[in-house]
């Protein structure tokens, strides 16, 4: 199950805060931590509460054990745009644009390998075969078989 935590309205640029989401992205929770702790950039410090928040929301809201838990999603998108303007040559003006970004982190609990997944059937998808949550092939439909 995947839990996410968003932070909204961060006064930093998406593309620098993308960097930072990146060194993290599919990484277990307390590397990622590690990571972003040590890391000099600015958006590392709001990238990190969110993380925390997201660890906190899997822990308290639905008991999952942080200790297998790993960085699902990490997403920047971009928010809205501040508008300024300042004065340049020859009576001109300059805009300035103060971006702000909504930051995603979603963790999830990192699966055994030598478990398998359990095949899923569809209520009313009889004639197909599941295998590992993907359909595999389908039984070919006959006029007698619509009947």
């Amino acid at each position: 199950m995947q839990v996410k935590a968003t932070a909204k309205f961060i006064h930093m640029s998406p593309r620098k805060t993308r960097l930072v989401v990146d060194l993290v992205r599919g990484l277990p929770i307390e590397d990622a931590r590690r990571q972003l702790m040590f890391s000099k950039k600015a958006a590392a410090k709001p990238v990190l509460k969110t993380l925390n928040s997201a660890i906190a929301n899997a822990r308290n809201n639905f008991d999952i054990d942080t200790e297998k838990l790993f960085v699902s999603l990490a997403s920047v998108n971009e928010g809205p745009t501040i508008k300024r303007f300042a004065p340049r040559a020859r009576g001109t003006a300059a805009t300035i644009r103060y971006r702000m970004s909504h930051i995603t982190i979603g963790v999830d609990v990192k699966e055994e390998k030598g478990k398998a997944k359990k095949a899923v059937v569809a209520k009313g998808a009889s004639d197909k075969v599941v295998k590992e949550d993907k359909v595999v092939a389908s039984k070919p439909k006959s006029v007698k078989d619509s009947k």
